[in-house]
């Protein structure tokens, strides 16, 4: 049984349910209220957690240490922030492994919760959100442990608009003949505003799930 954004793109929706899911599809506002009240009004099993889960950022750890181990010279690594799951577990290890190496988090600018967070000091809820075509990242707040985790192993946070992630987006078909949700290429549009330095550079690119004809219209000139 999956709890999903009734927005989410279609592929998504459908290889779950090929892969024999049950799928509920919510709100984004009802998906974000079961991700802090951690349970789901009518949904039975065991609740699991899509980024404030132990094994989860584990998981996304074996990411970091794959990067130093293929690109030893890595100065700096871009990761999307949604919940903050991915961006703690590569940057719990590779600041294990190379401490000095800078750890960044991407946000849109129409959801960029950490950035403010980091900017205040201390977890706060994003007032200003709003939908957009970058539903794989960018949430309305940063939970309190997410924030704890994310304190020690994330430098800081690069804001991106709209218009850089669909070039972005755009830049990667077309150099790399890669197709990327706009969650999938924030760490791309964040390289190359400049703020995460000159490099060499690693952006995480995590997230393939749109559909063609809605990628099509974003990277449209």
């Amino acid at each position: 049984m999956v709890v999903a954004i009734e927005t989410a793109p279609a592929a998504k929706i459908e290889r779950m349910r090929a892969l024999g899911a049950k799928l509920i599809l919510v709100s984004y506002e009802a998906a974000w209220q079961a991700l802090e009240a951690r349970a789901f009004p009518g949904a039975e099993g065991t609740f699991v957690h899509p980024f404030d889960d132990h094994n989860f950022i584990a998981g996304h750890a074996t990411m970091g240490l794959e990067i130093l181990e293929d690109a030893p010279d890595t100065v700096a690594v871009i990761a999307g922030i949604g919940g903050g799951g991915l961006v703690t577990g590569v940057g719990s290890a590779i600041k294990a492994l190379k401490p000095e190496a800078k750890v960044w988090g991407a946000e849109p600018e129409t959801a960029a919760p950490a950035a403010l967070s980091f900017s205040m000091g201390s977890p706060q809820v994003f007032t200003a959100w709003k939908a957009s075509f970058v539903d794989g990242a960018g949430g309305r707040s940063v939970f309190p442990r997410m924030w704890e985790r994310m304190k020690p192993v994330v430098d800081g946070f690069i804001v991106v608009s709209l218009d850089e992630i669909r070039n972005a987006m755009r830049l990667m078909a077309e150099k790399a003949r890669v197709i990327s949700e706009g969650a999938g290429a924030l760490p791309l549009a964040a390289a190359l505003t400049g703020k995460a330095g000159p490099g060499p550079i690693v952006g995480i690119v995590s997230g393939g799930n749109i559909d063609l004809k809605r990628f099509s219209e974003l990277i449209e000139p």
